[in-house]
């Protein structure tokens, strides 16, 4: 395979995605799955990767450099790679959820490994991986030990590319019944992970948890976005006084209720007065200013607002928006925490859109910490950085 000039030299400099229209040539066409070699103009060696010709990222490199083969040893040392990055997390001993592989910052592009104790979810944002399922699977179970591994896929892969395989398959051991328990900082968490968004649980968020939970004693706390309440029990076994937790899913909100009572036997949860609320966060917000309610935390964790580039400025209206919302629900000396997973909106233009719509409000802050990706959540390249948020007073 041929590539345009700038397409090489972005392949020599390791990054992950060859884009169907920076092809020169092939030599013939392949199936998801197959190896593609990039050669340049004089033969040489510069790439191989999967091939997938349902995607516009037509290839995800694998490798660059000088030419190796691809086989069960390959996947074994990428895995060894990728686990010893997370050893301080093995190592702790209370936090047993984590990612073990994070796709292509782990130069394993399109596939993700997410540790629930015993319980693994390997989840594929390619068909290109799985004629290689047969080879990976056992090197994740020589590595890893797991109970369980359950298979997750994207929704963008085509039944006809599957081999038989399906949503929710067990590929070692059987699928668990229910959820899933692990636990993070010590504290017990479950994880739908035959049904629940991404692998089960938002495991990107755990360092921004920690700190929350040494910020939160006393405290009233806003938690919008709840999602399963990850921030929420945090807040509540940091020592919270309440805690309220705001999202428009039922049904995730009663994960969170199930999360909490998980921790009840702790002191501090157990004497936190907690409430969820299934609502839109921005109306419900709106009706608490109105209302003219106050809490000395709020911590404001969306969605994506941008789930391509043309969506970037209505996404930074909308952190504005909550911006302004959220910093009119705190009382004096308050804390915001605010956060954004949407690549396409970078750190620079997020904390920018927040500090000035604080402002605008006329409740400027004082920020204590920003923070971005943890150590299971890596970034290799631009378009991995996703993560970022911001912990602030606000006079």
């Amino acid at each position: 395979m041929r590539l345009t000039p700038d397409a090489l030299r972005r392949v020599r400099a390791g990054h992950p995605w060859v884009y169907d229209k920076s092809i020169v040539s092939v030599s013939h066409e392949g199936a998801p799955g197959d190896l593609a070699v990039v050669f340049d103009d004089d033969r040489r060696f510069a790439g191989i990767g999967l091939w997938d010709p349902t995607s516009p990222i037509r290839m995800k490199v694998l490798h660059h450099g000088k030419p190796t083969t691809v086989d069960r040893a390959f996947w074994q040392q990428r895995l060894a790679d990728a686990l010893a990055r997370r050893t301080p997390l093995q190592a702790r001993g209370d936090t047993s959820g984590y990612r073990c592989v994070n796709g292509e910052n782990d130069l394993l592009p399109g596939l993700v490994l997410d540790r629930y104790d015993r319980t693994l979810v390997l989840k594929l944002y390619t068909a290109a991986w799985v004629p290689h399922l047969a080879d990976i699977v056992p090197v994740i179970e020589e590595l890893l030990h797991p109970n369980a591994v359950v298979l997750r896929l994207a929704r963008s892969i085509s039944a006809e590319h599957l081999h038989g395989l399906e949503e929710g398959d067990a590929l070692v051991g059987v699928p668990p019944d229910g959820p899933v328990l692990f636990t993070e900082h010590g504290l017990l968490f479950e994880a739908d992970v035959l049904a629940g968004q991404k692998t089960g649980h938002f495991l990107d968020q755990r360092d921004n948890r920690a700190y929350l939970r040494t910020l939160t004693a006393g405290a009233d706390v806003l938690d919008v976005f709840a999602s399963t309440g990850g921030f929420t029990v945090h807040a509540a076994a940091g020592g919270a006084a309440s805690v309220t937790a705001i999202d428009i899913s039922a049904p995730t909100l009663a994960a969170a209720e199930r999360n909490l009572a998980l921790n009840r036997h702790l002191p501090e949860v157990a004497a936190c007065a907690t409430r969820t609320v299934v609502a839109d966060a921005f109306r419900e917000m709106d009706r608490l200013q109105r209302s003219r309610t106050k809490f000395d935390v709020v911590v404001v964790d969306p969605p994506s607002f941008a789930m391509r580039q043309t969506d970037v400025e209505r996404a930074t209206g909308a952190y504005a928006k909550l911006t302004e919302l959220a910093v009119g629900l705190l009382r004096p000396d308050g804390l915001l925490v605010q956060c954004s997973c949407s690549s396409r909106v970078s750190a620079e233009i997020f904390h920018a859109t927040v500090a000035r719509a604080a402002a605008r409000a006329r409740r400027p802050l004082d920020e204590l910490r920003r923070t971005g990706h943890a150590i299971d959540h890596p970034v290799a390249y631009p378009e991995g950085a996703y993560l970022k948020a911001v912990f602030a007073r606000v006079p």
